[in-house]
């Protein structure tokens, strides 16, 4: 037995080196790494057993290729799905991953060379019961639902990945790098990816939540804690860059004082403005950090994403778009369908891409599509590729 499984492996590992030899080297990107919350998370929560932020039960997915909940928390695909779709991979990296763990793996993290980074609990969990080692040569997403810039923004959800875990995550796949692809490559690897990171509206949200203002650090006035948001996020920003990451994809805060979550306060179903006010605060000084710390550390190279802009734009001109519902979210129950979450007892609308909320706190999938390619062709993403 032994004997002819060896032969079978050794022509496995020949043919997959040959089919990488066939693929085009040309350069675009071999890895994109995903930090963030629930607009990126695709699956990580799946994972957490006591978090009440979860998206693995329908209504969620119904739009979705086979129409099932994949974790997303979205009526199909996320901002995540649409922005690994317009930052294309090179097929190195789908040569690399092949070579390195099983032709099945890769092609499925891989979809003909445009993917979504996978969800890095599914993939420990798949190589462990599979007893290999996990490949993250192609990308891998430590996003998760109810993350926020603190860690204590998550705790009204009991349990997710917080942006320290994330990052903590990501040293224990910065070290598996380079035990396979030696010191050097994974460096010059690392350093032609892209790292995206969605995160700050579960701080903003959490602070303007009614009365809901003692789990974070709200000491001082808002801009206090606005800074606070801002120092803690630089941080980050340099142990990421200690562990190899030189190019950001960063996006801003949208408007997130016009979810429905916010609207439901207001008689009126208005926008909740205080909050869309230090969002668009924390934007600012979001921008003039990466400045800095562009002039701090020459080797990096950064791409700022103004969500808050084109969502902005949506509630403004919606026919442009062809939103036709505003405030309402499709799935959920009660007043603008946010008293209660998109759960399997909610009802959901059957014109969903009529409506810019999916549910009381998230895009709807033609929302998301239509802010990731605005935002990212108005952007300097195809110059920070090119670095």
């Amino acid at each position: 037995m032994a004997s002819s499984v060896a032969p079978a492996v050794t022509f496995f590992f020949f043919s997959s080196l040959a089919l990488c030899l066939g693929f085009s080297a040309a350069q675009q990107v071999p890895a994109m790494y995903v930090f963030g919350d629930s607009l990126v998370d695709v699956g990580n929560n799946n994972y957490l057993k006591v978090s009440l932020a979860k998206a693995d039960f329908p209504h969620n997915g119904v739009d979705y290729p086979g129409g099932k909940p994949t974790g997303r928390f979205s009526n199909g695909k996320n901002a995540a799905d649409f922005l690994g779709i317009s930052i294309k991979l090179d097929t190195n990296s789908l040569c690399l991953c092949i070579v390195l763990s099983d032709l099945m793996t890769c092609l499925a993290a891989e979809k003909v060379g445009i993917p979504t980074s996978p969800p890095y609990l599914s993939m420990v969990s798949k190589a462990k019961s599979n007893k290999r080692t996990a490949s993250f040569v192609a990308g891998v997403s430590f996003a998760s639902g109810g993350a926020g810039i603190f860690n204590g923004t998550d705790e009204r959800y009991r349990q997710s990945l917080t942006l320290t875990q994330q990052a903590g995550y990501y040293s224990t796949v910065y070290e598996s790098l380079v035990q396979q692809l030696g010191t050097g490559a994974a460096h010059e690897h690392l350093a032609k990816s892209v790292f995206a990171i969605v995160i700050g509206s579960n701080d903003i949200l959490g602070y303007f939540k009614a009365g809901s203002k003692s789990n974070l650090p709200k000491e001082g006035t808002p801009q206090q804690f606005v800074d606070s948001m801002i120092s803690t996020f630089r941080q980050l920003l340099k142990k990421l860059h200690g562990l190899g990451a030189r190019k950001y994809v960063i996006t801003g805060i949208g408007a997130v004082g016009c979810c429905p979550s916010q609207r439901k306060q207001n008689k009126t179903g208005d926008c909740n403005e205080e909050a869309n006010f230090w969002a668009t605060k924390y934007n600012e000084g979001l921008k003039s950090m990466l400045q800095g710390l562009k002039s701090e550390l020459k080797d990096i190279n950064y791409s700022y994403l103004d969500t808050y802009s084109i969502f902005h734009d949506f509630i403004q001109n919606p026919a442009t778009y062809g939103f036709t519902e505003l405030k309402a979210a499709c799935c959920g129950l009660g007043n603008l369908n946010a008293d209660v979450p998109c759960i399997p007892i909610s009802t959901y609308c059957s014109n969903r891409n009529d409506h810019l909320f999916w549910d009381l706190y998230h895009p709807t999938e033609k929302a998301a599509r239509i802010m990731v390619d605005t935002v990212f062709n108005g952007s300097n993403v195809k110059d920070l590729i090119a670095a």
